[in-house]
């Protein structure tokens, strides 16, 4: 019998299939760069040849993705779409999708409430569909100042009650903060807000160089999320390891990912890094990041893993059992 996944770790801006992104910018009028659908399949695929690190991966994401995704109207059909395609397509049965609802509202020409109530009006909708159980994480931008955060975590704070459960700190790697004492101070502030209002706390950190081992030390150590996303520079320092076991952070690894976006070498280094971690007793998940993006979804990250043994199906079973007792979605 197939199994039920979870996905914890999804961007709406990276899960939209193109035929539903192209149906919207016609309907929205937008002006596109190419008149041929396949031309715009082409423009909004990651693949290995084209994209060559974690900055050539984000310009699709920020340029067109998020871009066409941002009206109410746009963003309630791509979170309805989402939950719908990953539950018939992979038998994703627990969800949580995350966004950066002021990356929808167009330079705030539009309200951001508006953004948030249609974003989960799409997800009431799939959920009464298809019976799964979907929640929300509000992505804060590393890119942004810190007021415009702080406005991220009132909304996430505000829509609590209604299925927005955590949020999360994304973007380029390039703007190391957590390495930078001065700017990580404010975001301590920010993130204990959050979390005492009963949010759940993820950070990207640790998915390349620039921030390292060292980055997901200082966000543990400062931030203290609950999750990490990616975080597989953390298999390269004993100490990194010991941290995230002894506080019981859980990774959310995202294999094709990151071997899209060359933040990994290849399966050779991708399995040694798994490797380490089950070895250390350091708790992970397997999600996809952006299927349409990365072309894949949860079934095919776990036949990549369980193919190109990096993991056997016993382990792939146990870190679904962690997906599931670590998901910010209550119980």
């Amino acid at each position: 019998m197939a199994r039920d996944l979870i996905d914890l770790h999804i961007h709406v801006g990276g899960a939209v299939a193109p035929h539903i992104l192209w149906s919207i910018a016609h309907q929205q009028g937008f002006k596109l760069p190419v008149k041929n659908y396949f031309d715009f399949v082409e423009l909004i695929t990651s693949r290995p040849g084209k994209v060559g690190s974690l900055e050539d991966y984000l310009k699709i994401l920020h340029t067109w993705t998020e871009k066409i995704q941002s009206s109410p109207s746009a963003i309630e059909r791509s979170v309805y779409e989402v939950i719908g395609k990953e539950y018939r397509g992979s038998r994703v049965t627990q969800i949580e999708l995350r966004f950066n609802p002021m990356k929808r509202n167009l330079n705030s020409e539009l309200d951001l409430d508006h953004i948030i109530h249609a974003a989960l009006r799409g997800m009431d909708r799939a959920v009464l569909e298809y019976g799964v159980k979907a929640g929300l994480i509000f992505c804060l931008a590393r890119e942004f100042e810190h007021p415009l955060n702080t406005i991220i975590v009132e909304k996430a704070i505000k829509y609590r009650t209604r299925g927005v459960y955590g949020i999360d700190l994304a973007g380029t790697e390039k703007n190391a903060l957590e390495l930078r004492p001065e700017v990580v101070a404010q975001y301590e502030d920010l993130f204990e807000k959050a979390r005492r209002a009963g949010l759940k706390c993820t950070v990207h950190t640790g998915e390349t160089k620039g921030t390292g081992a060292e980055g997901v030390m200082a966000v543990v150590e400062r931030l203290k999320p609950h999750r990490i996303g990616h975080g597989i520079r953390a298999a390269y320092d004993e100490e990194a390891m010991k941290l995230l076991r002894e506080r019981d952070v859980v990774l959310e690894l995202c294999p094709t990912s990151n071997l899209h976006t060359k933040a990994v070498e290849g399966l050779d280094e991708m399995r040694h890094i798994i490797k380490t971690f089950w070895d250390r007793r350091v708790k992970f998940t397997i999600n996809t990041d952006g299927p349409y993006l990365l072309e894949t979804d949860m079934r095919r990250e776990i036949e990549l893993v369980e193919r190109n043994s990096i993991l056997t199906p016993e382990q792939v079973d146990q870190t679904l059992s962690w997906a599931k007792q670590h998901s910010f979605i209550p119980g």
